[in-house]
């Protein structure tokens, strides 16, 4: 978001959902984007109804022509202090400082998608490529390098299924 233009903004709730919807790509009946939270690229990132994105949050959209978006599907719960990031750093060449190596290739495979009605506990990370799928739960401070399978919990360092959700 613009800081501190509109920063303010996210304080007050109607303010909030005006700047939301014009800057998000869309932003859904009943979600919030709470202040202490953080977007780049804005238009490429799509949070659907009742999704709230908590303080501490920073969701990474690959801001440049052809890379990755972020979907948060309807009745997401996000953590506070989540990270998803639909980009990384070349590392290719050991004799040229990492900063300087840029980005590899913008790819839109490098998006990131968490379905309908997952939770993603606080202090997660969500790395390129990966897909949450429904009604799944990523535990506290997991690290997820690869997708998730639907009604699964998942978490840990890389992140590790725990179980499978079963019907009540």
């Amino acid at each position: 978001m613009d800081i501190p233009t509109t920063y303010w903004r996210l304080y007050f709730k109607s303010t909030m959902n005006n700047l939301c919807k014009y800057k998000f790509a869309e932003f859904g009946e009943g979600a919030e984007f709470r202040p202490g939270a953080f977007a780049e690229a804005c238009s490429k990132i799509f949070i659907g109804r009742n999704v709230v994105i908590r303080p501490g949050t920073f969701l990474f959209a690959d801001p440049r022509e052809g890379g990755g978006t972020i979907t948060i599907e309807d009745d997401v719960l996000i953590g506070p202090g989540v990270h998803l990031y639909t980009n990384n750093h070349e590392y290719k060449n050991q004799f040229i400082p990492i900063i300087n190596q840029g980005y590899p290739p913008a790819s839109f495979s490098d998006s990131i998608i968490l379905r309908k009605g997952s939770w993603i506990g606080a202090g997660a990370v969500i790395l390129p490529g990966i897909e949450v799928g429904e009604n799944s739960v990523i535990g506290a401070g997991t690290i997820v390098t690869k997708s998730i399978p639907p009604r699964t919990v998942f978490a840990g360092n890389p992140a590790i299924m725990i179980k499978h959700i079963e019907k009540s």
